[in-house]
């Protein structure tokens, strides 16, 4: 059941997404939305790289190999995640409008269901991780 409601919070993250593609709501010229932008990226590319190849599963479940604790996940359990919500949220401040918000929700909606489950997968596969969950925010450094 928990990789179904992962991989459906997938496919709603990739709507809410596409939905602010389709509008044109992803692109600005505001100078703090693209640095806000550019940081996601990079958040995102230090965390798949620190990660390795694993990186990608559409069910959040846990792959092979140990606990990530070291890059950005030193800062923060989900850094991908992160990175995604900021990407769109900076996106809804370069085109605010209600339509937009609803987008970014349904985004940050998708990937705290993803966190979730994801976390529920962890804390069972590594005994490690309710230690390293304890120490490390969710999202934001020293806040959630």
């Amino acid at each position: 059941m928990a990789k179904i409601g992962s991989a459906l919070a997938f496919l709603v993250m990739v709507a809410g997404l596409a939905g602010l593609i389709v509008t044109r709501s992803v692109v600005s010229t505001f100078p703090p939305v693209i640095a806000g932008q550019i940081a996601a990226v990079a958040l995102m590319l230090w965390a798949r790289v620190t990660f390795g190849r694993r990186s990608f599963n559409a069910t959040a479940a846990p792959t092979e190999g140990g606990l990530v604790t070291s890059g950005p996940y030193a800062f923060v359990r989900h850094p991908i995640y992160t990175a995604v919500c900021l990407f769109v949220w900076a996106s809804v401040i370069g085109h605010p409008s209600l339509r937009n918000a609803a987008l970014a929700a349904v985004v940050t909606a998708g990937a705290a269901v993803r966190m979730v489950l994801e976390e529920q997968a962890l804390r069972q596969r590594f005994p490690a991780y309710a230690a390293y969950a304890a120490a490390t925010k969710r999202m934001l450094p020293y806040v959630f």
